[in-house]
């Protein structure tokens, strides 16, 4: 049997299925644009796009008044707390006010925390104590969502602690101090060197060792008669030099730039050679003299950090690269060679430029190959201009100590009493 077509109960029941099929074609197209239109990958800004996480800004201060490696160390921690670190630097004259005068000038402590290499950002002239004025301002001017210190006490004249209100707010956070070095037992050492020096002068200067340094002259302690003088409470691991570390080596044609030294107390000078000597180059390698080579070449009573602590301080910089620990004096061929080194450089301001008139001069094979430069050096300091520092302001530096001294058993006595409770 046949289907007709053209039958009106037909064409009618055809038209209304056309019909019905048209609209649900329209609907459902509408849906499926609309669910396209607002789908998770099409809305801007909320569920398309991962929302921007805001980097945790922390903040640290401090006086970094001959700054060690222990002071690195501590910016090293105080970064790994957040994404972004900033640093205060106390001004010369709150320092003065609260602990006594500063070995370093500000614009030199500004020189050096700015080359640390995990700081972000430096306040200059910040304030010794963490007053509610400066904590709203770190909060809502610099975005600051944690102020760090250390384990060690940060006790104002009045005896009160220094970051009390940071720890009401519940916005501080605490990291380890660095065991093995202080800023007072530098001291102590650069002292110790001196009355080595000056027997003339022993009285002043033993009487301000004793109460700066936690160290003991080698000499009487061992019953010999070697020249060391120090006694270093640092003890090296391999896992403190990976954390200093970049962990990256030069490039493929990366143009090499070397330069050695003692770096002793690395000072603001030594920061701005080495800036120099970067901008020279693709990758700065750093070679730091030995303990004996420095005492052969600038006297026994050198260097007054050791190797591995001279070693960290420079590999803190945020111009270094990479650093040769225990590096030959001289420069050579194979050296050269080993390193791919493209440029060996030497500033104008060092400790002891006597090689110049040596036969045997140090850098006699770059020179003779054209690699050799001369840099012009940036600040006139050496590390025989903080040791007179040290020694020209003894008196200062000995109430300053003093003062210190008495904060501490204050802030212990203190502890005792509320531990007790």
């Amino acid at each position: 049997m046949g289907f007709d077509i053209g039958h009106p109960e037909i064409t009618r029941a055809w038209s209304r299925f056309l019909s019905t099929c048209l609209v649900g074609g329209v609907v459902l197209g509408a849906s499926v644009l609309t669910f396209y239109l607002v789908s998770p990958t099409r809305v801007s800004g909320t569920l398309g796009r991962k929302k921007t996480k805001k980097p945790i800004r922390v903040y640290m201060d401090g006086c970094f008044d001959m700054m060690h490696y222990g002071h690195c160390n501590a910016l090293r921690q105080a970064r790994a707390l957040g994404d972004q670190l900033v640093v205060g630097v106390v001004s010369d004259a709150q320092i003065i006010a609260n602990k006594g005068p500063p070995v370093t000038p500000l614009h030199e402590r500004m020189i050096m925390v700015s080359a640390v290499k995990w700081v972000d950002e430096v306040i200059p002239d910040a304030p010794y104590a963490i007053t509610e004025d400066f904590m709203k301002k770190l909060f809502d001017e610099y975005k600051i969502d944690y102020i760090i210190h250390g384990d060690d006490p940060c006790i104002l004249p009045d005896g009160t602690d220094a970051y009390a209100l940071a720890k009401k707010v519940g916005r501080y956070k605490q990291i380890k101090r660095t065991e093995g070095v202080s800023s007072t037992d530098i001291v102590g050492r650069m002292l110790l060197c001196v009355r080595e020096r000056s027997l003339g002068d022993t009285h002043n200067h033993s009487s301000l060792q004793r109460q700066f340094s936690h160290g003991h002259n080698q000499k009487f302690e061992d019953g010999g008669s070697g020249s060391g003088t120090r006694v270093s409470h640092f003890l090296p691991t391999s896992r403190r030099i990976v954390q200093f570390s970049n962990g990256k080596g030069p490039g493929t044609n990366a143009r090499i730039v070397y330069i050695d030294g003692a770096f002793d107390l690395f000072h603001a000078g030594h920061v701005e050679i080495l800036r120099l000597a970067r901008g020279l180059g693709d990758f700065l390698l750093v070679g730091i003299h030995t303990d004996q080579t420095v005492s052969a070449n600038q006297g026994a009573h050198r260097p007054i950090m050791n190797l591995h602590e001279r070693s960290l301080s420079v590999l803190a910089c945020r111009y270094v690269d990479e650093v040769i620990i225990g590096a030959p004096w001289e420069v050579s061929k194979d050296m050269i060679t080993t390193f791919n080194i493209s440029l060996v450089v030497h500033g104008t301001v060092a400790e002891n430029d006597d090689f110049q008139k040596e036969k045997h001069n140090p850098y006699a094979v770059p020179i003779s190959m054209a690699i050799y430069k001369v840099l012009e050096s940036p600040l006139d300091i050496t590390t025989s201009t903080i040791i007179k520092r040290i020694v020209s302001n003894h008196a200062a530096y000995q109430k300053r100590n003093e003062k210190k001294t008495e904060s501490e058993r204050r802030y212990y006595d203190d502890k005792i009493y509320v531990t007790g409770d």
